[in-house]
């Protein structure tokens, strides 16, 4: 059952970024996954991808803490560059930190779809996807 879609993970956690890969890669969740390390790496991707919205992610799992780039520095680049992106991208800000100020921040930012609180089960994962496909998001 392979879906039409295109996942996106940013995240500097090795760890979190290998189980994430399984978990998908077992659920097929996806057709194609995308993995970046820091936001810098994920915007330089969307830049230089821009004109090709076939190959741009139609889901992206964000961290916030992560080195040269984080996931809200991220957003501002991503927002910039939004009007040029020819598809709708579902943001899930997934992170380890439940201060408040971070919670709240994401809030903000409209272009996040939710505050997901790290480690994704399965289950949850599977959900998430099986909603937006639901919804007609993907």
């Amino acid at each position: 059952m392979s879906k039409p879609f295109i996942i996106c993970i940013v995240d500097d956690d090795e760890i979190y970024k290998f189980t994430m890969k399984r978990m998908i890669e077992i659920d097929q969740l996806a057709k194609k996954l995308l993995i970046f390390s820091d936001g810098d790496e994920a915007i330089n991707f969307m830049i230089d991808n821009v004109a090709n919205s076939i190959d741009l992610p139609d889901v992206i799992f964000l961290d916030i803490n992560m080195p040269i780039m984080d996931g809200f520095q991220f957003m501002e680049e991503y927002i910039k560059l939004k009007p040029k992106v020819g598809k709708k991208i579902i943001i899930y800000m997934v992170t380890s930190s439940v201060d408040s100020a971070d919670i709240e921040r994401a809030k903000s930012i409209s272009e996040i779809s939710d505050y997901i609180i790290k480690p994704i089960k399965s289950e949850d994962l599977k959900s998430i996807i099986k909603d937006l496909e639901l919804k007609g998001l993907l």
